[in-house]
């Protein structure tokens, strides 16, 4: 008997307005709800699947998954995104340093990021660019021209391919980075030490960031704003244990800058706004409602206070939790199959009540999760997220 009788973007609607669809929407393939290619590359193996892997983002070193794994999956979302402007010339270099051999993409706001050949699970930071800057330096930087056009050339045409041709959801990808764009650019410590004692070149800097990602925006919507279901921005405020630094900074500084945003992106398209903070956010929630997020993600259900009937009692009728679907730090990688099932069983019947719900693991797939525990995953997440 079949128990669907909506199609996928129908389905990723009612959850996204607090309704209650046939079944839980299932998500993966975003840049925060992915999978590592070590994981990927082990999953079709497993499922006998032979396709050409294709690298969405080679610094979490993501992958894009085919459709066939997708579909195996019941997947509701597709995903659109931009590109470099015509003007910049991007790429990954080899280089060796210090007697290894390295992987270096140098992004448009000239941080670098490398990855050891001899490692390939991640890119980290190896150059920030104002590390040694004065607040007096910031203007004459060259920062990216977030009002090139040319970035997203052809990606109209693609969401209308994906709108006519398929029923699926469409969400754009990440971006939006105000806060952490900052520390990338400056060095972590660094820019905790300024949070502190140079509040003013913080604000200088993020004043830049924030026209970066204001004058994107603009021209994304203008060639999608009418074709996505979803826009996802984000920056991370929260870690294990609570927020990563002062409240007060947050609310005084980071707040009215991400506001701006929102209420930008909120005034250019329909789409409902997407948001991603790892860690213990729980405080962070009524300020990101009062900023206009509609959507919560990853949901990291192991952090503190981060348990799933509370968060959905406390919050759920004023914002979607996308994610929250297993402890991925500590079952989903080393737990059997069977214990897999159970918790994301756990998870979707505290987050699908009433609908507001779209179901994703917590944050990416990480290499070494074994297939047995994502195919049980995601096949838990279609069994048990029916509502009827």
């Amino acid at each position: 008997m079949i128990k669907e009788f909506l199609t996928s973007r129908e389905r990723v609607i009612k959850a996204l307005n607090h309704q209650e669809p046939d079944r839980v929407p299932i998500d993966l393939g975003g840049f925060q709800t992915g999978i590592h290619k070590n994981a990927y590359k082990s999953l079709i193996d497993y499922l006998g699947i032979n396709e050409e892997i294709e690298m969405l983002d080679p610094v979490q070193q993501i992958v894009k998954p085919g459709e066939t794994i997708l579909q195996k999956f019941n997947v509701d979302i597709r995903y659109i995104t931009a590109h470099g402007p015509d003007s910049f010339r991007g790429g990954i270099e080899k280089n060796e340093r210090n007697g290894r051999i390295w992987h270096d993409l140098k992004d448009e706001f000239g941080v670098v990021w490398s990855m050891p050949d001899d490692q390939m699970l991640y890119m980290d930071i190896s150059h920030h660019p104002l590390a040694n800057a004065r607040t007096e330096d910031i203007a004459g930087y060259p920062f990216p021209d977030g009002s090139d056009r040319s970035r997203f050339t052809g990606v109209r045409e693609a969401a209308s391919k994906l709108r006519t041709e398929t029923n699926y959801a469409i969400s754009t990808g990440i971006g939006g980075v105000i806060y952490e764009t900052c520390w990338y650019l400056r060095g972590l410590e660094q820019w905790y030490f300024d949070m502190l004692a140079n509040p003013g070149f913080c604000e200088e800097l993020m004043e830049q960031i924030l026209k970066y990602w204001y004058n994107y925006y603009t021209g994304f919507m203008e060639a999608v704003g009418d074709l996505v279901d979803v826009v996802m921005i984000g920056d991370d405020i929260a870690g294990q244990e609570g927020p990563l630094y002062s409240p007060d900074f947050y609310r005084t500084v980071v707040k009215p800058r991400q506001k701006k945003l929102v209420q930008h992106i909120h005034s250019l398209t329909k789409a409902k706004i997407w948001y991603h903070t790892c860690g213990s956010c729980i405080e962070y929630i009524p300020d990101l409602i009062d900023i206009g997020v509609d959507i919560i993600n990853p949901v990291q259900i192991s952090a503190f206070n981060m348990d799933p009937v509370r968060l959905k009692k406390q919050f759920g009728d004023h914002i979607v939790f996308w994610g929250g679907g297993i402890d991925a730090q500590h079952i989903l990688p080393f737990a059997t199959p069977d214990h897999v099932r159970e918790e994301v069983k756990k998870s979707i019947e505290a987050f699908k009540p009433g609908g507001g719900y779209i179901f994703n693991n917590v944050h990416n797939i990480q290499s070494g999760v074994p297939a047995e525990n994502i195919i049980a995953m995601f096949e838990a997440a279609y069994e048990f997220g029916f509502y009827h």
